[in-house]
């Protein structure tokens, strides 16, 4: 296996398969992320003087030509090659000759892993919070087209009192943003540059890391040079707790679902191609979407504490252990991507039923607007309170189903747009054009 590091010895093969691991599988993902920061390495070289201009014009060519094979899906690791660190250095060495050995002056693989793990993460949580903005999108819609539909609200899974979809497609909506909040967090913590670093202990060559941090697109340094080997790691965690807060709303959101596409509640229905049948019963419209996305769900919260426990007794300094953080977050990834748009297909095709409350077991909904009525009609609220439990006990409980909610956040006064400003100020604050602009300029 062709190996940077490697000068005689051989590693015994049981050795190399274990810590190789699926390293050469989850690289692929990283492919066009490598070449990024060797582009932006090797234009930090030939300014301090470690790259000749003939040199930096011949890798650079080579480099943006590599990572067009890599954007077309014509770039693999090769059997025997131990990663793609490893591919991309060795086929620019083959088509350019001694050029291409020159990039790794000033660079340690720690530091070239962190930048490529910082890129992939940046672009992967920039497409989550595309994601969850079509969501979010999806479900103010659906809130504002159902707003006078009225549902049951529960405690304790007991019927309380009167809720709305307008209500409850919102509540998911808001949701959605305080998780992008945490997601923000993320990405501020993943969209600083660790480039120069080298092994976490610096170079001895004057490497010019304020031109790399410009040249890739990232808003900072980490500064020291320590702490940005330390925050391997810490990074992903940080990013599973966010990944594992969208999950949490997309689980209970799940949920619900399954609850109200049974018969016993029948708030919802959905083509009867969107759900799968039984075996033995013919009646059968099973929510088998929504329980996989709600096992899935459940599953990436666990992923903080699935990272936590690989990183948290490690000191300072590189340990091979983080290689397998790889094998924890980059699935999650693809998880959360795919609960986020079968959510968003499932709920575009929901029917929701508009009658729920013509049931007379809904009745006692209403329990606490006859209380507010004798209350607003000048009777104490705990008087008021006693003859509506004793009408109910003695049977003669006969609401008034009209309903009257105008405060902020009530059936009657959803405050979308509210919601939505909430949004649009989260989104702002990720500033996707400064990075895109950056990676442009850098592979133009």
């Amino acid at each position: 296996m062709s190996k940077l590091w490697q000068k005689t010895t051989n590693v015994d093969k049981l050795v190399e398969n274990f810590t190789v691991g699926r390293d050469r599988e989850l690289d692929n993902q990283m492919a066009a992320f490598d070449v990024l920061g060797s582009l932006a390495h090797t234009t930090m070289l030939q300014s301090i003087g470690l790259m000749e201009s003939d040199d930096l014009a011949l890798v650079q060519k080579e480099l943006k030509s590599i990572y067009a094979d890599i954007i077309n899906g014509d770039f693999e690791i090769q059997e025997g090659v131990e990663d793609v660190h490893s591919q991309v250095e060795m086929l620019l060495t083959q088509r350019i000759g001694d050029a291409g050995k020159k990039i790794h002056s000033g660079r340690s693989r720690n530091d070239q892993v962190l930048v490529d793990l910082k890129l992939f993460f940046r672009h992967q949580l920039k497409e989550v919070v595309e994601s969850v903005q079509k969501l979010f999108t999806l479900l103010l819609e659906l809130s504002e087209k159902h707003k006078e539909v009225l549902l049951p609200g529960y405690t304790h899974l007991q019927v309380a009192m009167p809720s709305s979809f307008g209500l409850w497609f919102g509540a998911y909506a808001e949701s959605l943003v305080d998780d992008l909040e945490m997601v923000l967090a993320a990405w501020k913590i993943t969209n600083k540059n660790p480039l120069g670093s080298a092994a976490g202990y610096g170079s001895s060559f004057p490497l010019n890391r304020t031109l790399t941090t410009q040249l890739l697109g990232f808003d900072s340094l980490n500064y020291n040079v320590v702490y940005a080997q330390m925050g391997r790691g810490k990074t992903e965690r940080i990013i599973a707790q966010a990944l594992s807060t969208i999950a949490a709303t997309i689980a209970k959101m799940a949920m619900d679902q399954c609850l109200y596409l049974s018969q016993n509640f029948a708030f919802v229905s959905y083509p009867e191609n969107l759900t799968t049948g039984s075996s033995i019963m013919p009646h059968k419209k099973n929510p088998d979407v929504w329980e996989i996305m709600r096992g899935k769900c459940n599953r990436l919260q666990a992923l903080p504490n699935d990272v936590a426990m690989m990183t948290t007794n490690l000191p300072s300094g590189y340990h091979r252990e983080l290689q397998l953080l790889k094998e924890l977050l980059f699935p999650a990834f693809t998880d959360i991507q795919d609960c986020l748009s079968m959510a968003a297909f499932m709920l575009q095709n929901v029917t929701v039923n508009t009658n729920i409350l013509d049931d007379p077991k809904y009745s006692y909904l209403f329990s606490v607007e006859e209380v507010n009525r004798a209350v607003l009609n000048g009777t104490p609220f705990r008087d008021a309170y006693k003859k509506i439990g004793l009408d109910i006990e003695q049977g003669n409980f006969n609401p008034d189903k009209n309903i009257n909610h105008t405060h902020e956040g009530s059936i009657g006064n959803l405050l979308n747009e509210q919601i939505s400003a909430s949004m649009n100020k989260v989104l702002i604050s990720f500033d996707f054009n400064k990075v895109e602009e950056a990676i442009a300029k850098l592979v133009g």
